[in-house]
């Protein structure tokens, strides 16, 4: 199939939305929706944010090193666009938004009640990059909604959160499971008659 050169540019997608709240106390808290965010080591936890640093919640971070990446939903995709648009230097998100900002269970930084999944996260290091400042950070903590975890396995269903990703732009629902981690090498039951 012919494939045609683009310029370089962020291509791998989707990616969560995710709200990351941040603040020391009730005056400085402030939510900024992201989508440059992700895993980066199992073992200790981590992950890693990025956000330009002319953004209200750069410096909040900045001076707090830690912050929390709280999961978003079909249910609040309309305020993780409204706060990934208005800056914190202008409006109280919580208020405006209608969020609940709780207490963490480590750090400083408030959970967003309504998120399912609320991980909280201590800075260990900063990296320039250019457009975007990365925050490399040690997950200290995670909380999740107990509506959605199966008490017979113990499993965490966030896919019943109907959790959202971004696309270019965009803010999409998940679809359907097509399949589960190495089930491609799975060896297939031998039917004995």
């Amino acid at each position: 199939m012919p494939k045609i050169q683009w310029k370089p540019g962020t291509m791998i997608y989707p990616l969560p939305a995710v709200m990351v709240s941040c603040g020391s106390n009730e005056e400085e808290y402030n939510i900024i929706t992201i989508s440059w965010t992700g895993t980066i080591c199992t073992n200790p936890p981590m992950c890693y944010i990025s956000i330009r640093p002319d953004r209200h919640s750069h410096g909040i971070i900045m001076k707090n090193k830690e912050f929390v990446i709280n999961l978003t939903t079909k249910k609040l995709a309309y305020e993780t666009d409204w706060c990934g648009v208005k800056s914190g230097r202008d409006y109280d998100k919580f208020k405006e938004m209608k969020l609940t900002p709780s207490k963490a269970q480590i750090v400083k930084a408030p959970i967003i009640d309504e998120s399912p999944v609320n991980i909280e996260c201590v800075v260990k290091d900063i990296l320039a990059l250019g457009s975007h400042d990365m925050f490399i950070a040690e997950v200290v903590n995670v909380m999740v909604d107990e509506q959605y975890l199966d008490n017979e396995t113990e499993a965490f269903k966030l896919f019943d959160a109907k959790p959202i990703s971004y696309s270019h732009g965009f803010y999409y629902e998940l679809g359907d499971m097509i399949g589960r981690f190495g089930h491609s090498v799975q060896k297939k039951k031998k039917k004995y008659p």
